[in-house]
């Protein structure tokens, strides 16, 4: 049977011809993991997948894809919630090849990585050479530093360390017309002209494709200690997290609050683990003390607050891990409550970020509407609670169907966002605007920051071809957003 030519034939011929035909995929069977992202919201379409295994191979499938007219759409792990790496048409870049270590500065404290490298295996190498690179969150054995950066992603050492953008000394990028920016330094101070590299941190793809990193390192914390306590309520825990701040100082790594519905999921769910208190508690903090001084004694110093937190009547119960095993025991209890959460049926799912001085009332007044907006709807709001960083979710009422749950995705974002924004809060925390947000974008944001965001993206990618439709978009006709 005679092959008709496609419009698209000379363009997979040329990726064919540079990048090898092993690395350009258009089967159906192998462009199907590309196309869905973790939650699986969302079920894109491509015309094929690319796997360059240099800068010099990204810039020349961007640089083709863009004289063919074709869209690009960078990924990495492909383990975002947002639906900002899901294609609609063009060419799907994966940057996996990409994926080593490519030195470690031990005096410098920097760390230089291809894009692709795994989180992991990035604080694997900083352990090896008795340093510490801080991201971290329950995805990091699959995720991937290039989709890391574009999404300033936040995780469990904010508190200390600071996002994603605060670990970056330099980058390169290749840019939607295929030319590289180089600003590759590892350097603490430059003030030569605008900080550039600040743009394409958080830009989820949609100015340029990050393909190489230099990374900030820290001291290898010496004594490390882990908490969990039961506290009488969310508003009590922040006032716990105000005074071990004041005690602790930059010591304080972790402030994670856990609701009781959601330590039930996990216990309920979750293979293997256990009960960490005795009685049940109107909510829960995970803590975690860590020092990088010789002297230091982490653990001492949490029990002496927590002393005191219980003779205040701030908490009522509270245990301590006494190995690295029961550490991450502890852990466990809020790493995978994402993932039991999904076991109750249908969840939606807002990441959001307000004044910590505001977050208790987010809390009361954000659960109260929910509640009485659905009957037997049950909330489960946790996360980083020192840094003002909630994962406000909603699970389905029992017996409810799912997709008719799901289909209420709109009302509750306008019910929660409402209420987020009336506390000059943010509708997009750590996760990112992507597809599921962007239309929550133009309706919250600011028009000049608008218009500001638009005019950045018409300048450095004018024809829309990097990551079209997420964020903010040129296109007249882009996908839908919510799911």
């Amino acid at each position: 049977m005679t092959q008709h030519a496609t419009p698209h034939d000379a363009l997979l011929s040329a990726l064919r011809d540079r990048l090898g035909g092993a690395h350009v995929l258009t089967d159906a069977s192998d462009l199907a993991p590309y196309l869905v992202e973790s939650r699986k919201l969302y079920r894109g379409t491509a015309l094929a997948v690319v796997r360059p295994g240099s800068t010099a191979e990204v810039a020349f499938a961007v640089g083709t894809c863009a004289a063919a007219g074709v869209a690009v759409v960078a990924q990495g792990g492909n383990t975002g919630l947002v639906g900002g790496g899901v294609p609609h048409g063009g060419v799907v870049l994966s940057l996996a090849r990409m994926n080593r270590v490519l030195g470690v500065d031990p005096v410098n404290a920097s760390i230089t990585v291809e894009a692709g490298a795994i989180l992991s295996d990035v604080q694997d190498a900083a352990d090896a050479a008795g340093l510490l690179f801080p991201l971290s969150y329950a995805s990091r054995s699959s995720a991937r530093i290039g989709g890391a950066l574009a999404c300033n992603s936040g995780g469990i050492a904010v508190l200390a360390y600071g996002n994603a953008r605060d670990l970056v000394l330099g980058l390169e990028v290749v840019l939607a017309d295929g030319r590289v920016w180089n600003g590759l330094k590892a350097l603490r101070k430059n003030n030569a002209g605008y900080d550039l590299k600040h743009l394409f941190v958080g830009s989820e793809g949609t100015l340029g494709i990050i393909t190489r990193a230099v990374l900030k390192l820290f001291p290898k914390p010496a004594s490390r200690s882990v908490g969990f306590v039961g506290l009488p309520s969310a508003r009590v825990a922040l006032d716990l997290f105000a005074g071990l701040r004041r005690r602790a100082d930059r010591d304080l790594t972790a402030f994670e609050l856990i609701p009781p519905f959601g330590l039930d999921l996990v216990l309920r769910h979750v293979p293997g683990t256990v009960r960490p208190l005795a009685g049940v508690h109107g909510a829960y903090a995970l803590i975690e003390l860590a020092s990088a001084r010789p002297d230091a004694d982490t653990r001492a110093e949490l029990e002496a607050a927590l002393a005191e937190a219980i003779e205040d009547g701030l908490v009522e119960d509270a245990t301590l891990g006494a190995s690295e095993a029961q550490n991450l025991a502890l852990w466990a209890l809020r790493e995978n409550l994402s993932e039991a959460q999904g076991h109750e049926g249908g969840s939606i799912k807002h990441d959001v970020s307000v004044p910590l001085s505001r977050l208790a009332d987010f809390l009361e007044e954000a659960s109260l509407a929910c509640e009485a907006a659905m009957p037997g709807l049950r909330v489960c709001a946790f996360g980083h609670a020192g840094d003002g960083n909630i994962h406000f979710n909603l699970s389905q009422p029992v017996g409810m169907d799912k997709a008719a749950f799901l289909a209420d995705w709109a009302r509750f974002n306008r019910i929660v966002h409402d209420i987020v924004t009336g506390l000059d809060g943010s509708i997009a925390a750590e996760h990112g605007v992507g597809l599921i947000k962007r239309d929550e974008l133009q309706h919250y944001t600011d028009p000049v920051a608008l218009d500001l965001m638009r005019a950045i993206k018409a300048g450095l990618d004018p024809h829309d071809r990097l990551n079209p439709g997420k964020v903010v978009t040129l296109s007249e006709n882009p996908p839908p957003a919510l799911p």
